[in-house]
């Protein structure tokens, strides 16, 4: 058991070493002798767990799989609420969780080799099924698209990635919120509209970033 832990824990510190490196040098620039160095582990323990970069990549990617998942998780709630509180954490995790951030930008790279999707449309997916959802509640408005409504929030995220990644003042909550406080009385009818909180229903939730990930069990 006791060496079982020490892999899961080694694979563990790869993955986030990997995710911070590739989040501040690019993919390109980052290096196996780096990765396994910041991990603080020997390069025959990196190459234990992982075959190239690779593998690595994947391996981010999954990981921040597993975050979306908790992200996109249900919740008993109205799906237009689930919906504010998911953009939520999604825009909180990126700011906070590099593994997160580093997974949605490499998870379409061509360079990956495993079956773990692209996060970018697992989200969009994800967004369009939830407004399907609000649309059949009928809270919102007659003439409301769900196309578009869908299209919006999709594009508002990617949008804050984005330029997150330069300004982290733009994955701030109150950057959301004021999207979703503008958006919100062109969606919804005056007698729903006490139901939502633009500002989501999170406290002081975080995005985990101890979100476990899949350990491959072995010496190192």
């Amino acid at each position: 058991m006791a060496k079982q832990e020490r892999a899961i824990r080694t694979r563990n510190a790869l993955i986030n070493a990997a995710a911070e490196l590739f989040d501040r040098d690019g993919f390109e620039v980052a290096s196996l002798a780096t990765i396994s160095a910041k991990a603080g582990v020997s390069s025959g323990a990196l190459h234990f767990h992982f075959a190239n970069k690779a593998a690595l990549l994947d391996a981010v990617v999954a990981a921040a799989g597993e975050r979306l998942l908790w992200i996109t998780r249900p919740r008993d709630a109205l799906s237009l609420q689930v919906l504010i509180d998911a953009s939520h954490l999604l825009v909180q995790g990126l700011a906070q969780d590099v593994v997160l951030r580093a997974g949605f930008a490499l998870s379409s790279r061509p360079e990956r080799t495993g079956a773990a999707p692209d996060l970018r449309r697992e989200w969009q997916g994800w967004v369009e099924d939830t407004v399907e959802r609000a649309g059949h509640e009928g809270t919102l408005m007659p003439g409301v698209a769900t196309r578009d409504l869908s299209t919006a929030v999709v594009a508002v995220a990617a949008g804050l990635e984005a330029l997150g990644g330069r300004d982290r003042r733009w994955l701030e909550r109150t950057t959301l919120t004021r999207f979703w406080t503008l958006l919100l009385p062109r969606v919804v009818g005056p007698a729903a509209r006490d139901l939502f909180v633009a500002s989501g229903h999170l406290g002081a939730e975080p995005t985990p970033c101890g979100v476990p990930v899949a350990s491959s069990v072995g010496e190192l």
